[in-house]
């Protein structure tokens, strides 16, 4: 997601904060979140909502002091009016929503990240969603790996024959270096997996060139290590001739921060998120908020 889109964004957010009244609370209305987290039926948000308050009771956190059931008059086509369902929300309760949200959508990505960041800062927003995009390819490539190590143990290959077909195809992206030379390269411990190492670029590199060996090997049903390596090593070739037309080379690239730290400074930054955020006080009635 570039610079310019985030700031858009960040922008629609903005203008639909709620504050209370001497209280120094921001709060968001569900029906208002819901169009720019990407959901179209109020139903589908609604399950999503409930979701996010089974989170905030698993975590030991009252949930009515972040999400408080509300009415809002809306008018219909007929110009007649009624009442419907909505929610108060915390920084905190829209955080947790965002966490319950398909984390495919860019829209999640950003809500996650924007209500993560007290400041919300614009740097601190990009950051966040950068580590976003890197977790979740991260993510892809261990699923995929662990696809491709499936089909070929299912066609005669055991663990050892794995572990070499995955450094051939890393030593035909690396431009003939071996798994153990690119840790050497990057600074790698030997016992860590060198995706943790890598950035978002190459993991998605990676990723696609195990996706296309996995299609081909279910497709033509290849059958033993040799053939395996060999559909592994082109795919891999492929990947990196695409990278290279654009100047890149995935071997010079520089490393990024060990994926399991950043992992573990998010965790540390959701727990502040809920006392960060303030609770809505008992007595609150949507008459009270200033806007």
């Amino acid at each position: 997601m570039d610079k310019k889109k985030i700031e858009q964004i960040r922008q629609q957010y903005d203008l639909i904060i709620h504050n209370i009244e001497n209280a120094d609370i921001e709060f968001w209305y569900a029906r208002e979140l819901m169009p720019l987290l990407g959901y179209g039926r109020w139903e589908n948000f609604d399950k999503t909502v409930c979701r996010a308050m089974e989170s905030c009771e698993t975590s030991g956190i009252t949930v009515s002091d972040h999400f408080r059931e509300a009415t809002k008059m809306v008018e219909l086509g007929s110009r007649a009016k009624r009442n419907v369902k909505d929610y108060m929300l915390t920084r905190y309760a829209c955080y947790l929503i965002a966490q319950n949200g398909d984390p495919k959508k860019e829209e999640i990505a950003f809500a996650q990240s924007y209500f993560a960041i007290q400041t919300r800062k614009q740097e601190l927003i990009e950051e966040r969603i950068a580590l976003i995009e890197r977790t979740e390819a991260r993510g892809r490539l261990r699923e995929s790996e662990k696809r491709l190590s499936q089909n070929i143990y299912e066609r005669g290959v055991d663990d050892a024959g794995f572990g070499r077909i995955r450094s051939k195809g890393d030593q035909a992206l690396f431009g003939g270096y071996t798994t153990q030379e690119m840790k050497n390269r990057l600074g790698v411990k030997s016992s860590r997996p060198l995706a943790d190492f890598l950035p978002t670029l190459t993991i998605a590199a990676k990723n696609l060139a195990t996706e296309m060996t996995n299609y081909n090997v279910e497709e033509k049903d290849l059958q033993g290590e040799s053939s395996i390596t060999g559909e592994h090593i082109q795919n891999n070739r492929s990947v990196r001739d695409m990278l290279g037309q654009r100047g890149i080379k995935p071997e010079n690239l520089p490393p990024s921060e060990d994926i399991k730290k950043l992992e573990r400074r998010v965790k540390s930054q959701e727990k502040k998120i809920a006392a960060q955020a303030g609770k809505l006080p008992e007595d609150f009635t949507e008459g009270e908020q200033d806007d």
